[in-house]
């Protein structure tokens, strides 16, 4: 595969961080609960200081959604990960894991076989900052690798990865970070893996439009939506991971259905707003709602 993929771990830590603030809520009023996000985000101790809704006031100022946006993504996939690890599903792949602890703090069956695939430091990194013991961790297998010269579906099978077990793959928050030659180049290894039985993979991808007509990314009344679309891609860009590929529908879709997908499920933010902030009293208005960002869910053509 071409191109540098998962360099540095600025975003990781500014997606843990959005986890830890979610954590600080109370259980009867937060979406997701993530024990470990504190131990990879950079002054967590001033961030627990703070408080839950001091925390998310802070970040509707300065990007209203956007916090409710991530910790929607990652409500997303826990439950797909959670619905089908329960079924048929075998394995599961995390490509660009960063300090994703899904396989830690969702209680998952033990015969659930975990890959989490990323940069050797990264992982490193991760693993010298969570505990000694840890739920699952015995059925969670390390796969480094060099992106710029590695090909993903040799390191995975050389790691043990099983041909004939279905499998879910996710890519969260990583298509709009690489070329659209690399994305195809995983979507096709992945492809080659999961060639021999049933699969599922989940795509989060950057709207097209936000480049385009940010305005149409963001709910009616959104406040200055092309400044907010900016400064978005602007701080990704300052931590050395700068937003590089956008997409429509249609070529996402032609994408996954080029290799053997076919897409099932395709949601934003608007879309998870009643399924998963209003019951516990925290419905988004309008004005705040980001749909620059659409999650996908495909299925292998079996």
């Amino acid at each position: 595969m071409n191109g540098i993929i998962f360099r540095k771990d600025g975003t990781a830590q500014g997606v843990a961080k959005q986890r830890l603030i979610e954590s600080l809520a109370k259980p009867n009023e937060r979406v997701i609960n993530d024990p470990y996000a504190d131990r990879f985000v950079l002054g967590a101790s001033l961030i627990k200081f703070l408080g839950h809704k001091l925390n998310v006031w802070l970040a509707q100022k300065l990007v209203p959604g956007f916090h409710e946006h991530l910790i929607s993504r990652t409500r997303f996939i826990d439950d797909l990960i959670e619905k089908n690890a329960a079924s048929e599903f075998e394995q599961y792949v995390i490509l660009g894991a960063g300090y994703d602890c899904r396989a830690h703090r969702l209680e998952l069956p033990s015969s659930l076989r975990i890959f989490e695939v990323d940069q050797s430091e990264v992982q490193a990194r991760k693993r010298s900052k969570l505990p000694e013991e840890l739920p699952n961790a015995e059925n969670i297998t390390y796969v480094a690798i060099d992106f710029t010269d590695q090909s993903i579906s040799e390191q995975l099978l050389d790691a043990g990865f099983d041909q004939s077990k279905s499998t879910v793959f996710t890519l969260e928050g990583v298509s709009q970070y690489i070329t659209k030659e690399a994305f195809r180049s995983t979507i096709k290894d992945v492809a080659t893996l999961a060639q021999k039985t049933n699969s599922i993979v989940f795509v989060s991808y950057a709207n097209e439009l936000l480049n385009k007509v940010p305005e149409a990314c963001f709910g009616a009344g959104y406040p200055s939506a092309e400044k907010r679309a900016r400064l978005i891609t602007y701080g990704s860009e300052k931590v050395g991971e700068p937003w590089m590929s956008f997409y429509t529908a249609e070529e996402m879709e032609s994408v996954l259905w080029q290799y053997g997908y076919s897409i099932v499920e395709s949601v934003t933010l608007k879309d998870l707003n009643s399924q998963y902030f209003a019951p516990v009293g925290r419905t988004i208005p309008e004005n705040q709602l980001l749909q620059l960002e659409h999650f996908v869910i495909a299925k292998s053509k079996k």
